[in-house]
């Protein structure tokens, strides 16, 4: 049974950091691109960071850059995502992807608040 569980969520003041963890299970890890995604109340999900199968490219979406970093462990089969001087607009629920040509697989998302 193909599974992705998110955790790591939380409350954190402005400035603070969290770091997610998104473990697979289920499926060919290593062969999928991980993604991070995020969607806060009233806008549409959207992508965050990307990382290569083999963990050897990464991109991020400007609003994240610098700030946040998209990390793997193939043989913990967890993808991660740190994330530091986080600012209330980076409050969203948190999603883990992965994808393999046309298969996508999501896990339920963990809740990220940033406020005093």
């Amino acid at each position: 049974q193909v599974q992705l569980v998110e955790s790591g969520g939380g409350l954190v003041q402005p400035g603070g950091s969290l770091r997610l963890s998104c473990v697979a299970s289920g499926f060919g890890f290593s062969r999928y691109v991980m993604r991070w995604y995020r969607q806060a109340p009233g806008k549409e999900r959207e992508l965050v960071a990307r990382i290569t199968s083999n963990g050897g490219s990464t991109n991020y979406a400007d609003s994240v850059k610098g700030r946040f970093t998209i990390s793997r462990d193939n043989v913990k089969r967890t993808v991660y995502l740190q994330m530091n001087s986080l600012k209330p607009e980076d409050t969203a629920v948190y999603y883990c992807n992965a994808i393999f040509g046309s298969l996508h697989y999501w896990g339920p998302g963990t809740q990220v608040t940033v406020s005093s």
